[in-house]
């Protein structure tokens, strides 16, 4: 059996925020977005099932002033380096190891932007002054089994995207 490579998918995360108030309220948000890596460490070509890995995302918002808010907010991810959905591409160097990123362990929706069958998430709350709002989720990924790639550290970059 010959085993070759480790790949990670790396997340980068970014940030916008604007509100949805009443005009009673007085409040504002600071948020933190945090991401952890999608890492699917040692694959091996040979290996009729899939690897899977799985990461997480939080978004963390707090809000200070007086009264309450309405916050929607919705989540994207990313293409990453390949520029498409379906599949995604890790790199390492011109060779290319084909994965994806669901929003569950059963792969039937890939996670994305709203284009081309991918799925946004959305939520929404009512938050007052001096409490949190917490959105926090799994992201599945997936390495499609018998690809026939060169030995090599495989990565993508994927941004995730947090608008409310």
């Amino acid at each position: 059996m010959i085993i070759r490579g480790a790949s990670a998918l790396l997340l980068g995360a970014t940030l916008a925020v604007g509100l949805l108030t009443s005009a009673r309220a007085a409040v504002a948000f600071s948020c933190l977005v945090s991401a952890t890596s999608i890492v699917f460490g040692v694959y091996n070509p040979l290996n009729t099932a899939p690897t899977q890995s799985s990461g997480t995302w939080t978004v963390t918002c707090t809000a200070t002033g007086s009264g309450s808010a309405t916050v929607s907010g919705t989540l994207s991810l990313s293409t990453g380096l390949s520029g498409s959905f379906f599949p995604r591409k890790m790199v390492a160097g011109a060779n290319t190891l084909a994965y994806n990123v669901y929003t569950s362990a059963t792969d039937a929706q890939i996670m994305g932007d709203g284009t081309g069958g991918t799925s946004l998430l959305s939520q929404s709350g009512t938050v007052s002054s001096g409490q949190q709002y917490v959105i926090s989720a799994t992201m599945y990924g997936n390495l499609p089994p018998l690809q026939d790639v060169a030995p090599g550290s495989y990565f993508d970059s994927l941004i995730l995207t947090v608008a409310y």
